[in-house]
């Protein structure tokens, strides 16, 4: 969750249309991502979702009345439209998207985006043939050659029983667009690599070893590396996660696998950031067949498999190197000792044994320690954020300003 004085300010427009259902989701989904959302519905809107639903999710009155005393005393529409840092419609119906082409504010909705001076997101939705109808088409045309923002609505089943392109996109993918609209551009020209999750190294046919690694960390950098510029190439070990949109996703199982992957894309990286867990051992013999369950005990012996960090360290040119450490105990000692033997330029070490921190959840506390001796603890924050603030880094390293830590 983003701090309070941090929040950034949706303010989102519900027309009427049978999508409204997403649109709840969608201010769940904004809301959990740490933005302030205020919604603004029109009167068709209301047919179909009571505003109490919107106001009970995002945790502020509903704005449905351009000409209620009440809720210009207390919300009031320009207060609105100064508010937003991005203003979305969502779903923008064919209705909406016309008035706002022609410059007609005769509700709340139109009046907020004519008086906005923030960017402006319109995500159509509606009947397939009124999307494809050249009057809707040149209006949107209008619209984006004066600035504003237009998604391309899904395709599939429609509510009115006709199949094509005319569906609300997935709340989910609104929100990775609001987030794109919304982060700055930073790292336009980084070419990022970036290892993610866990090694399987094979015992048999059926039995491997693994780890705890879920991944989240990796693709959490991967998803912030695109929304903040970057051409990111995502080396991933086997998740349950979906992989970020615009990230090239490489897929690998074994240590062996994913060294030979980092290895080819190494050279045209700007930046590394080794997020996966790498297995530290391999079975020194594989088992053609499935080993059978015996009243005996076997045994296993483990060969170490080659250390790819300390390997890119040494390889390393250009490029900034980033490891991370999981530690159970002597945290900044151990962390430091990594840094400076595999001649990283930043290291993020966490304490695995810290409730929030680590494997398999959304959050992490960690301490990062740069090449010229800084300590910056970071408190408990999400995954997303703390990928944030790795390239918060990026300027100092490069030499070319502050980071910021705080």
């Amino acid at each position: 969750m983003a701090d309070e004085a941090k929040k950034k300010t949706i303010v989102l427009g519900v027309a009427g249309g049978i999508a409204c259902y997403k649109a709840a989701e969608l201010v769940r989904l904004l809301v959990q991502a740490g933005f302030a959302v205020r919604v603004i519905m029109t009167k068709a809107a209301t047919e179909f979702v009571t505003p109490l639903t919107f106001q009970t999710l995002a945790g502020f009155p509903v704005a449905t009345d351009l000409f209620s005393l009440t809720q210009e005393s207390e919300i009031g529409h320009i207060n609105l439209a100064d508010q937003a840092d991005l203003l979305v419609v969502a779903p923008a119906t064919a209705n909406v998207i016309g008035k706002i082409a022609g410059g007609i504010a005769d509700d709340l909705l139109t009046t907020v985006v004519l008086a906005t001076t923030a960017s402006v997101l319109l995500v159509p939705a509606m009947n397939v043939h009124m999307y494809q109808n050249p009057i809707l088409q040149e209006n949107i045309k209008k619209l984006r050659g004066l600035g504003y923002h237009s998604m391309e609505p899904a395709e599939g089943y429609l509510a009115c029983g006709y199949e094509g392109r005319g569906r609300l996109p997935e709340p989910e993918e609104i929100v990775e667009q609001i987030h794109d609209l919304l982060e700055k551009k930073d790292l336009s020209g980084e070419k990022i690599l970036i290892t993610a999750g866990p090694n399987r190294e094979p015992i048999d046919p059926i039995r491997y070893l693994s780890n705890r690694s879920s991944g989240k960390m990796g693709y959490a950098l991967a998803q912030v590396g695109v929304r903040r510029g970057a051409e990111v190439t995502l080396v991933s070990g086997p998740t349950a996660l979906k992989p970020p949109a615009r990230a090239r996703l490489v897929s690998v199982t074994t240590a062996a696998e994913m060294r030979a992957a980092i290895l080819e894309e190494f050279p045209r990286a700007t930046a590394v950031i080794m997020a996966a867990a790498v297995a530290d051992f391999t079975p020194e013999q594989y088992a053609q067949r499935k080993i059978k369950r015996g009243s005996k005990a076997i045994q296993i012996s483990l060969k170490p498999n080659p250390d790819i960090l300390r390997e890119l360290g040494a390889k390393k040119n250009h490029q900034l190197l980033i490891g991370f450490a999981a530690e159970t105990n002597d945290l900044v000692a151990n962390a430091s000792r990594k840094l400076r033997e595999k001649n990283l330029d930043l290291i993020v070490a966490n304490d695995v044994t810290q409730e929030g921190s680590g494997f398999d959840v959304d959050t992490n506390a960690v301490t990062i320690l740069d090449r010229c001796g800084g300590v910056h603890p970071l408190r408990l924050m999400s995954k997303q954020d703390l990928a944030g603030r790795i390239y918060d880094f990026f300027p100092s390293l490069k030499g070319n300003g502050p980071s910021q830590t705080t």
